[in-house]
């Protein structure tokens, strides 16, 4: 008997709680993060002509130097607090990958710097990155064996 009276509360708490929650601007929240992620795109762009215009990179070579660049002033507006407070503002639109990333990095090396360089950052930094980079080398081999079969199959490219 009590556990259906447990229930019946929960399911009470839900609804009475559900009409008590005020509205969410879901459209806002799209628009900010899709302009603030075409934004960050929009930089990196710029980077990559200001490399190519004026240290005359090609465009095969351009993409490391425009994400060094871009992970380095990620870190560095991480480090002043300044990434933190952009990103509360359009939510998800600094999620974009490299920068998302670089700040997630950062932050962490930022939080657990007390408890030492090895145990605090370097223990703690790898277990957001270790998902990463895990993710990022089972999907490029999949990917791979994909490509060669396809290649060796039908002849493409």
């Amino acid at each position: 008997m009590s556990s259906s009276k447990t229930n019946m509360e929960t399911e009470t708490y839900k609804q009475v709680a559900k009409r008590m929650e005020p509205p969410r601007p879901l459209g806002m929240r799209c628009l900010k993060a899709f302009l603030v992620g075409g934004f960050i795109c929009l930089i990196g762009q710029c980077i990559q002509l200001f490399y190519m215009t004026f240290f005359n990179f090609n465009e095969a070579t351009v993409g490391s130097p425009t994400v060094a660049t871009l992970i380095f002033i990620a870190v560095v507006l991480t480090g002043f607090g300044v990434y933190d407070k952009f990103s509360q503002f359009s939510g998800g639109g600094t999620i974009v990958p490299v920068t998302g990333f670089a700040n997630a990095m950062a932050s962490t090396a930022i939080e657990y710097r007390s408890e030492g360089y090895v145990l605090g950052v370097g223990g703690n930094m790898f277990k957001l990155a270790g998902s990463v980079i895990v993710f990022g080398t089972v999907a490029a081999f999949i990917i791979g064996i994909i490509y060669a079969i396809v290649t060796q199959q039908w002849g493409v490219m």
